[in-house]
């Protein structure tokens, strides 16, 4: 049940502008043995839930979340995208799971979800993506919570919210203590360099067939985690729409100049194996790309891992940061 931010497709599937807030206890079994439940604010309204679900099924961008949290997992929706960034044990886990689902909202296996057997089901798709999904069937199976995508930097709370609903808190705060520890210790080691500079973005989402390539300006998928080390990305949206076209926008080859001329340096998105994908390659071969002050000053820096949604993910994304501005600090 994958989003593809491709600049097509996210006007179609418009993020939600903000996330609801966390699960509270209800009026419901107030005894905290078998049959406790809850009342849980998602994005599809105040749901009753399991306190304390033991046979969840995750969709979308909750999966990843999910298996990182170690909650009771018994089905899961295909996530191959995500699969670069998991650890060795998580990916494991991963493979093991039963598929009720594929990478789209559309490709739900609603007698697999059924065959599972859960007590929960958590869907991380946006609220438009939800027309895909029969919700009132996987209603009819079990409580289902909502809880997709809004602007990309929201990762950080729509996760916490997943891991919430399906219990998993303790794990998923542990990795979140980690993570931020270990940007804390980034942002101290880069802080006379890193700041200072005037930053900016080539997304991986750009359509070079029409001409068109990505910047991503502060809280994109391509910045979000390096502004958590100090870096600073300049100027912003020049018409915002819903969810990510709210922090990154489609200008044409020929507007490259004045959209980055001004950059003391620029990052761009590549693949997990470190190659280029083609709509920066697009614009890194061209001569306006070339005639770039902080491209002549040999200012650009490729980072890995931009499309981290949970804390474990971003520490990998840490790691390729610091490779990518180590040379920062031989100036």
């Amino acid at each position: 049940m994958s989003i593809r931010r491709s600049s097509g497709l996210i006007g179609a599937v418009a993020l939600a502008l903000a996330l609801t807030g966390c699960g509270s206890s209800d009026g419901g079994s107030k005894d905290s043995g078998k049959g406790s439940t809850r009342v849980f604010a998602a994005d599809n309204g105040k749901i009753k839930i399991p306190a304390d679900p033991k046979r969840v099924v995750a969709t979308g961008y909750a999966v990843p979340v999910l298996i990182e949290a170690h909650v009771p997992l018994v089905g899961v929706s295909s996530w191959k995208r995500g699969e670069p960034m998991m650890s060795e044990r998580d990916l494991a886990t991963y493979k093991k799971l039963p598929k009720v689902a594929g990478e789209q909202a559309a490709e739900t296996n609603y007698e697999a979800v059924a065959e599972a057997k859960p007590d929960l089901i958590v869907i991380g798709v946006p609220k438009p993506a939800l027309g895909d999904v029969d919700v009132k069937r996987l209603e009819s199976i079990a409580p289902v919570v909502a809880i997709g995508p809004t602007v990309p930097s929201m990762w950080r709370q729509q996760s916490r919210q997943q891991a919430d609903a399906a219990g998993g808190l303790a794990k998923f705060d542990a990795i979140k203590d980690t993570y931020e520890a270990k940007a804390a210790k980034l942002a101290k080691k880069y802080r006379k360099v890193l700041p200072q500079l005037k930053l900016g973005h080539v997304g991986s989402y750009g359509e070079s067939a029409k001409g068109t390539w990505q910047r991503e300006f502060g809280r994109s998928w391509g910045t979000n985690i390096a502004e958590d080390v100090g870096a600073t990305y300049y100027g912003k949206v020049k018409k915002k729409g819903p969810g990510s076209r709210a922090v990154s926008e489609y200008p044409s080859l020929e507007e490259l100049p004045d959209a980055l001329g001004e950059a003391d340096a620029i990052t761009y998105s590549v693949n997990a194996d470190g190659s280029v994908p083609q709509p920066v390659k697009y614009v890194m071969d061209s001569k306006l790309w070339k005639n770039l002050p902080a491209v002549k000053a040999g200012k650009t820096f490729p980072l890995r891992y931009t499309e981290a949604a949970t804390y474990g993910q971003a520490m990998r994304t840490l790691d390729a940061i610091d490779t990518s501005f180590a040379p920062l600090l031989k100036r």
